[in-house]
Formats: C-alpha cells, sequence, structure tokens
C-alpha cells in the first residue's frame, strides 16, 4: 500500500465510529490481551482484539482518529495498519508464509536437536567418552537451533523489552541464551577433563557437567511445534470468514430498461437494477421478487430443512439457492448491506470477542518472568555483597536464569494438546485450539441446531396413509414416477421410498411443477397430481375427514404432508420430515450426565422443532431464529450466567459457533462453520458431542497439573541455584525429569475413556 493510499484511508477511517486495523507481531494470547487493553485504557474507545484474524475491531468517538489509534498499537511493541477492503486474499497468503516459515524452522530444529540430545548426555555424564574438538561439533550442533529456529522467539522477547512488558517469549529467549551462554563457558572455560579427576569426583563436584545446549534445543523444538499447530488453527479460523465472503454469487445476470440480459460481476451490482435468477443459482443480493416463482433453499441463512416457495410481492436473500422456477428479482440491498454481509461481521465480531481469553501460560509467565529477572539480579548483588569472586556471583546468578528455563512449562501445553489430538482423532474430534479446552471447564449450556445436527438434514417420508381401495405400493408408485422429475427436497424424499418399495417406476409424461403448490404428470394414462392442501382446495376436490384428520395430526408433529391424487380423487397422502439422528437421545442423556442443560435453537417453525425435541429428549426449545438472533441468543445466555457451547454444522451456524464460549462444528457441516468453531466433530455421530467435552475437559486437567509441576519445580529449584546447593550436573536431571513428568502426564490421555469411533 502506497504513502498516499494509506494516509486517504486513514483520514477517511478518522470520520467513522468503527475502524478495523490489522494488528502485527502478536504471538500470543497476551500479546492480544495486552494490545487490547492499550486500546480500551482511551475514554470512549472499545476494542476486541482477534488473535486469530490478527485484526482488531474498534469504536472509537470522533475525536480519536485511526492514526491516533494505530499509534497507540505501536506504542504497545506491535505494528498495526488500516486493514484493507480487499485484504483477504492476502490475509490467506499472509497466514500460509507463516506456517511456511514455522514449518520449516521446526523441520531445522529437529535435525539438529535429536543427535545432540543424545551426544550432550554421553559427553556430560561420561567425560572421558570426549573426542578433539568435540566443544566445537557440540556448539555447531546447537547453534543453528539457538540462533535461526529460536529466532521468533528473540524477536518478540526484544520488541517486548523496548516497551519494558513480558511474556512467555521472554522466558523462553532468556532461558536460551542462558543456556547456551552457560554451556559454552563451560565447555571452554571451566572443563576440567584433563585434570585427572575421576567419573565419581566429576559427578560429585559437577565440573564440566554443566552443558544446557540440548536443554535450549529441546525448549526451542517443543515449543515451535506448539506455534506452528497454533498457526495452523489461526489461520483455519480466518479463513471462515473468507470462506463466508465466497457463499456469495459471483456474478449476476442483469436486466436493462430494454429487458436485454447481461451477465457482470456481482460486486457492480447495484441497487433499483433487476436481475434474473435460475434454477440452482445463487440469489445475488437481497431484494423482492417481481415475476417469476422457485423454491428457495434458504438453508443456509434460516437452517429450515424444507424449501420455501417465492413468487411476485415475496422477499428473498442473497446467498440463498434458487431451486426449481426463473425468477425476476429487484436488488434492495447489496455489498456490505445484504444479511449475507452482516452475518460475515457476526462472525468476526463474535471471534474477536472471545480472543480476548488469555491463556493460563501467558499469566502465569507475566509474574514469573520479573520475578526471576528480579531474581537473578538479587543473587548477584548478594554475593558481590557477601564478598565472593565476581566469576562466582555471575556463575550463580546465571544459574538462576538456567534453572529457570521454561523446558517443562514450555511443554505443559504442546504436549497434552498432541496427545490429546491423537486421541481425538480415534474419536472423531478434532481439536482446534487451546481456546476450547480453557472454554470446556465453563459451559454448562450445551445449545444444539436442529437440522443437520440434531436430525439428518434431508427430508425422509416418515407416513403414509391412503384411502379405502388404494394400495401404499400404487400410491407410492405413482407419486414417485411424477416426483422423480423434481429436483424438489420433498420430491426426492418421496422418490427415494417409491423407488425402494415400488420398483420400477413408470416415466411420467407431460410434468408441470406447480411453484408453491405441487407437480402433476400423466402416468401410465392417469392424470396424477401432487400437492398441498391449497392445491386441491383450489381446484376443488374433496378431502376424506379420515385422511385430513391424519395429515393435520403429522403436521402437529412438525411434518410436511403432500397429498396424491389421480383421475381427479385423492388416494392418499405423504407425511415428510427430517428425522432425528438416532445417537441424538443417548448423546442428549450424557450431556445431562456432565451437568450440561441441552438447549434446541432453530430457524424452524415452533411445531416441527417441538417435535424434534420431545424426539431427542431436550425440554428447552427456542425457534424462529434467525443468524442473527441465535447468535444473539448465545450472547443472551452468556450474560444471564449460562456460558454455552454451540453445536452447528451450516452457514447461518456461523455466528453463533464464534460467539460461544466453545463452538463445535460437525464435520459433515459447510467449511464457514468448520472454520468458525473451536473444535470438529469428525463423525456424523451426536455422541461425539459428549466425547468432546469430556476429553477437552481431560486435556485441560492435564495442563494445569503440568503447569502446576513445572511452575512448583521452577520455585523450589530457584531458591537452591541462588544459594548455591545447586550442582549443575542435579540441576541439569531435575529438568530432564521434570520434563519428563510433563510428557508422562500428558500420554496418560492416550488412555482417556471415550467411546470407540464408529463408522
Amino acid at each position: 500500500m502506497g504513502q498516499a493510499a494509506a494516509a486517504g484511508m486513514v483520514a477517511a477511517a478518522a470520520e467513522t465510529a468503527e475502524v478495523e486495523l490489522v494488528i502485527g507481531g502478536m504471538t500470543c494470547a497476551a500479546c492480544a490481551a495486552r494490545v487490547q487493553a492499550k486500546l480500551n485504557k482511551v475514554d470512549g474507545v472499545t476494542a476486541a482484539v482477534n488473535l486469530s484474524t490478527e485484526r482488531a475491531y474498534v469504536t472509537a468517538p470522533p475525536r480519536v482518529s485511526a492514526r491516533d489509534l494505530i499509534g497507540m498499537v505501536e506504542a504497545a511493541g506491535y505494528s498495526a495498519e488500516l486493514a484493507a477492503p480487499a485484504g483477504a486474499d492476502a490475509g490467506a497468503a499472509a497466514d500460509e508464509a507463516g506456517v511456511r516459515r514455522l514449518r520449516r524452522r521446526l523441520i531445522l530444529a529437529l535435525v539438529f536437536f535429536v543427535p545432540l540430545t543424545d551426544l550432550s548426555l554421553v559427553l556430560s555424564i561420561l567425560p572421558w567418552t570426549r573426542f578433539p574438538g568435540w566443544q566445537w561439533f557440540l556448539v555447531a550442533l546447537a547453534a543453528p537451533v539457538a540462533i535461526w529456529a529460536a529466532w521468533p522467539f528473540h524477536q518478540a522477547a526484544l520488541k517486548q523489552a523496548r516497551h519494558f512488558s513480558s511474556s512467555m517469549d521472554t522466558l523462553v529467549s532468556l532461558g536460551i541464551v542462558a543456556a547456551c551462554g552457560w554451556s559454552v563457558y563451560a565447555i571452554f572455560v571451566l572443563d576440567r577433563s584433563r585434570t585427572g579427576l575421576s567419573g565419581l569426583q566429576l559427578i560429585l563436584h559437577g565440573s564440566g557437567g554443566g552443558i544446557y545446549l540440548e536443554v535450549a534445543a529441546s525448549v526451542t523444538t517443543f515449543l515451535l511445534a506448539g506455534r506452528l499447530y497454533e498457526a495452523r488453527a489461526r489461520r483455519t479460523a480466518g479463513q471462515a470468514m473468507r470462506d463466508l465472503a465466497a457463499a456469495g454469487a459471483k456474478d449476476v445476470c442483469v436486466l436493462g430498461p430494454d429487458g436485454a440480459e447481461q451477465r457482470i460481476p456481482a460486486r457492480l451490482l447495484q441497487p433499483g437494477q433487476r436481475f434474473v435468477v435460475r434454477p440452482g443459482e445463487r440469489i445475488a443480493a437481497d431484494g423482492e421478487v417481481l415475476s417469476g416463482r422457485s423454491a428457495v433453499d434458504r438453508s443456509m441463512m434460516t437452517g429450515e430443512s424444507v424449501p420455501v416457495d417465492a413468487g411476485p410481492g415475496d422477499t428473498v436473500t442473497g446467498g440463498t439457492i434458487a431451486l426449481t422456477g426463473r425468477m425476476v428479482v429487484r436488488a434492495d440491498k447489496v455489498g456490505s448491506d445484504t444479511q449475507l454481509a452482516h452475518l460475515i461481521r457476526l462472525v468476526e465480531q463474535a471471534q474477536a470477542g472471545k480472543a480476548s481469553i488469555q491463556r493460563l501460560a501467558d499469566r502465569i509467565c507475566a509474574v514469573f518472568v520479573p520475578t526471576v529477572l528480579a531474581c537473578s539480579v538479587l543473587t548477584l548483588a548478594g554475593w558481590l555483597l557477601a564478598g565472593s569472586p565476581a566469576s562466582h556471583a555471575f556463575s550463580a546468578a546465571l544459574a538462576v536464569l538456567i534453572i529457570a528455563c521454561p523446558c517443562a512449562l514450555g511443554l505443559a501445553t504442546p504436549a497434552a494438546l498432541v496427545v490429546a489430538s491423537g486421541r481425538g482423532a480415534q474419536l472423531g474430534i478434532f481439536i482446534k485450539s487451546y481456546q476450547a479446552l480453557e472454554s470446556s471447564r465453563a459451559i454448562d449450556t450445551v445449545v444444539l441446531d436442529k437440522t443437520g445436527t440434531i436430525t439428518t438434514g434431508q427430508m425422509t417420508v416418515t407416513g403414509v396413509q391412503t384411502v379405502p381401495g388404494t394400495s401404499r405400493a400404487d400410491l407410492l408408485r405413482y407419486a414417485g414416477s411424477v416426483e422423480e422429475a423434481s429436483e424438489h427436497a420433498v420430491a426426492a424424499a418421496i422418490t427415494a421410498l417409491a423407488a425402494a418399495e415400488a420398483a420400477p417406476l413408470a416415466p411420467a409424461d407431460d410434468f408441470a411443477a406447480l411453484p408453491g403448490l405441487g407437480a402433476r404428470g400423466t402416468v401410465e394414462g392417469h392424470q396424477v397430481t401432487l400437492g398441498r392442501a391449497q392445491l386441491f382446495a383450489d381446484l376443488g376436490v374433496e378431502v376424506a375427514p379420515g385422511l385430513a384428520s391424519w395429515c393435520r395430526s403429522q403436521e402437529e408433529a412438525g411434518c410436511t404432508t403432500v397429498f396424491v391424487s389421480w383421475d381427479d380423487q385423492i388416494r392418499g397422502a405423504l407425511a415428510v420430515t427430517d428425522t432425528v439422528k438416532p445417537s441424538a437421545p443417548a448423546a442428549v442423556s450424557r450431556l445431562r450426565t456432565l451437568g450440561l442443560r441441552p438447549v434446541l435453537l432453530t430457524g424452524d417453525n415452533a411445531a416441527t422443532a417441538e417435535a424434534v425435541a420431545t424426539a431427542a429428549g431436550i425440554d428447552e426449545v427456542i425457534s424462529g431464529a434467525l443468524p442473527a438472533a441465535k447468535a444473539q441468543l448465545i450472547v443472551g445466555l452468556q450474560a444471564a450466567g449460562r456460558p454455552a457451547a454451540m453445536v452447528g454444522d451450516g452457514v447461518n451456524d456461523a455466528p453463533a459457533l464464534a460467539a460461544a464460549q466453545l463452538g463445535l462444528a460437525l464435520g459433515t457441516g459447510t467449511d464457514v462453520a468448520i472454520c468458525a468453531a473451536d473444535m470438529i466433530l469428525l463423525r456424523d455421530d451426536l455422541a461425539a458431542v459428549p466425547d468432546a467435552i469430556s476429553l477437552a475437559r481431560a486435556t485441560f486437567r492435564t495442563i494445569r497439573r503440568n503447569l502446576a509441576w513445572a511452575f512448583c519445580y521452577n520455585v523450589l529449584a530457584l531458591p537452591l541455584a541462588a544459594l548455591g546447593f545447586l550442582n549443575p550436573l542435579i540441576a541439569a536431571a531435575t529438568m530432564t525429569l521434570s520434563s519428563v513428568f510433563v510428557v508422562w502426564n500428558s500420554l496418560r490421555l492416550r488412555r482417556w475413556p471415550g467411546r470407540t469411533r464408529t463408522t
């Protein structure tokens, strides 16, 4: 971006109440929290920082310009610029480049870490195995890891030091530098392997034993692995908005004043223009139907399982799909004013709202880093004041930094995440971020979407009723023969059952779709008509009282009923609905066992929602909720003291998934829902929901135990190091044991007793 363009964007944004900034240099949740706190210190400014997308969403009064906001971020030690309107592709490229850089650093660290660890262990414990030039060989193995691979930690630490702040990166960088510095000093200056001391004396006195190069390499390698895991999750989360934006129409067929059609990019469509929507096309903008009729699949926006018929005077929404007929629509809202664009903003704002949670390791390091630095300085001053030689005082102070090297602390989270991810893969569960683990322990309510989550998401014939004198086979054969030519979801369900029970179907001649009403065709010389009650009322065809009563009972249970007639006489009716998954009742029961309250949330009508809730065993139902309302209901529940998890699978669920304290998306759902969620359930089995929450809770408990052990180890070891009681070799051994404990404790998750994965 040129300077003139950037200045113009800054000036334009300064006049607006809402500003979106791209933040650079954030490496962890602590960074996001620091930027957010810096911005929120200004009177009248409300900011939410999203680490996943590296965006800050700021509402500021007119007196605070965008340039002022950028200056505040830069004062906190990070870079900032106004988000460009066309930055989606650049954002995707930047995310991918970041992942590639981390992957290259991790590969190099692994290549040098393994031989360095083995060789250092042998040479430290068995000094008589040392060969000429062994010192240079160790340094050559350690230098690429400690300098190039660990550079992101050093860079972040230096940036924070310039602004008198610290984080996990500060401790990691200091630990690596201290461990490498002491090791070089030990092997080139303090080594006494040629003095004739026995191996036992070397172990007791620690001469030459203080080699910590492998510690520096292990910290770098494991933390890079954790950073790569997080960067991949962050890239996926950022993709949510890009995929959601891509859900709209790419081009549109516009009608000119003379009725001529011209296809143009959808972004050029203007309010008031007329455009044509043909079967199978996405509607390009929010507007009103001027002519034509079509069944519109609105499941992306509302979650309704049954397409809705739209005709002249009806409103349609951009991003939905016309299934059957041709329509001419007048564009009322285009571009950023459409409901789809509003949906994108909801997802972004919801993700930003919950990205401020700072992970436990960062909170510990916020206190621990200054404490370690102060302890090291006090150790140096104390030994000097006590009259000790400067070399001894410096060695003790450096030992404090070495002991504080966050090997176990750095392993605590990534080790548990890696093991939990492997166990989760066996159970069809993918944990995308640490956020999911921390959130799982707080939730007390699980909100479940209906279509595609509690239900199968596909229409199925659940009831067949015939009048006396008509067989079930004949009813299905005539109905299926006509509906085989239709693209409607209800028609597909009828055709599927007819093909299974009444095959072979006969070809239907003179087929005609009756938009909003039904369909008709000629089968074996009989005029067959299928449709709703309104169609037959318009035709003057009476419905038998018994059949009408059956249809009313089916509709009260949430089904859609279709009458079938031939030769001007109604022969029966079919009930079609989206059926509840077989695993739903047991999954809901297990959620209650975990102390969670299940809630059904859907955009469908109340009757259908109540019927599905009853079948699944859910008592609390919220129906008729559009995407924005879903997200607001989630926020409302959490504001009322009911931290909520959201389970969904569609684009319309994305804002609620992002707004919920814990979002769980079914892997069979849309890419947007998957990207907006914190956890992905890879199997189409609702039992995966309680499994995922239980595994997340178990993983978070493991991380807390790991951190408690690592923190206690440092608290106990630091005074011993400061007082000069900690032998370097013993210190290395205890540090190794601390890391071993963290790894062992994490490996216990492999035996976590989840359900067996189903296929």
